[in-house]
């Protein structure tokens, strides 16, 4: 099966130079740039890659990068069968391909495959340690992916690609419809990409969450409704715990007496639980509380979501580096 691969990125220096030689073992790969000014898109020229420098007059997302590799390998050159995306801050792990080729060819229903993200410096901040552990998906079937993943294109081809106008949460969106299609998505265990988060600063991690927040409400605005139910569950807690509770204590605290924000201490209650019931390890206790804050920058993300749908104003980048 004739394999490409589709790497995205803006800017990403060393990073891109180490993902583009991890992947030379591919039969094509399309690098598409997002306005660089660091010489990615000559590094890419340098290294083999095919290169598409995105059309920056409209607005940026992923999705629409993404597409754009995807419309690369559809009109020039031989069409491959199998496509793999990689972010342009990620290196491909050795092995990889042949394994990720293997299972796709054994299993005909499944339309995308995906091994272990793994964090580059995953002790050099709690931040980074919070992303290796989101990476660490169970084996099996799933109901989405994420950035890296190998890819039948045919299925891509029957879905339409990327929705191009999500500014996050394209892949968990497009694996919906892939699903829908009858297609089935799979973690396999093998080792897929190493990534850079580069998360050094709180302000990085709070952007992050709101991005996400952002993008579970407008997943839930698309497919929300059963039996699907996307990500109505993550919008909810968000909602619940970064939103309505602080909002009832405040109420209180103003309404009735100051003494009512000692309920804030349902907090870090809530993170001693989380925490005690993954055996109260270092590990737990940063995730613990990182899921506790978080929960706050998610529900600013779904509120913002609603307030521009509702006043028609565009969408606009949530980026965290």
């Amino acid at each position: 099966m004739g394999l490409a691969v589709v790497i995205i990125g803006r800017n990403e220096g060393a990073r891109l130079i180490r993902g583009l030689a991890s992947v030379a073992a591919a039969d094509r790969v399309v690098y598409v740039d997002s306005g660089s000014t660091d010489g990615s898109q000559q590094a890419a020229q340098e290294a083999g890659a095919e290169v598409v420098a995105l059309d920056m007059s409209q607005p940026f997302t992923a999705a629409r990068a993404r597409n754009a590799g995807l419309e690369r390998l559809r009109l020039h050159g031989t069409r491959p069968e199998l496509v793999q995306f990689m972010d342009g801050d990620c290196e491909l792990q050795p092995g990889w391909l042949p394994s990720a080729r293997a299972f796709l060819a054994a299993h005909p229903e499944v339309g995308v495959v995906f091994g272990r993200r793994r964090e580059r410096f995953p002790d050099a901040t709690v931040y980074n340690r919070m992303c290796d552990w989101e990476w660490d998906v169970p084996l099996g079937e799933q109901r989405a992916c994420g950035g890296d993943a190998l890819m039948r294109l045919t299925a891509l081809d029957e879905v339409g690609g990327y929705n191009p106008a999500l500014i996050a949460g394209e892949e968990p969106e497009m694996c919906v419809r892939l699903r829908a299609a009858g297609w089935k998505i799979w973690r396999i265990d093998a080792e897929m990409t190493l990534h850079d988060a580069a998360m050094t600063r709180l302000g990085q991690f709070w952007s992050r969450a709101r991005r996400a927040g952002h993008a579970w409400a407008e997943g839930t605005a698309l497919h929300g409704a059963p039996p699907e139910r996307h990500c109505v569950g993550q919008v909810r807690r968000a909602l619940i715990w970064g939103a309505v509770v602080p909002f009832v204590i405040i109420l209180l605290a103003i309404a009735l007496n100051p003494w009512a924000l000692v309920f804030f201490v349902i907090y870090p209650l809530r993170a001693l639980r989380m925490a005690l019931r993954e055996g109260a390890t270092r590990p737990a206790w940063e995730r613990a509380w990182l899921l506790s804050i978080g929960k706050f920058p998610e529900a600013m993300g779904v509120i913002e979501y609603h307030l521009r749908r509702l006043a028609g104003r565009p969408r606009g980048l949530i980026e965290y580096k």
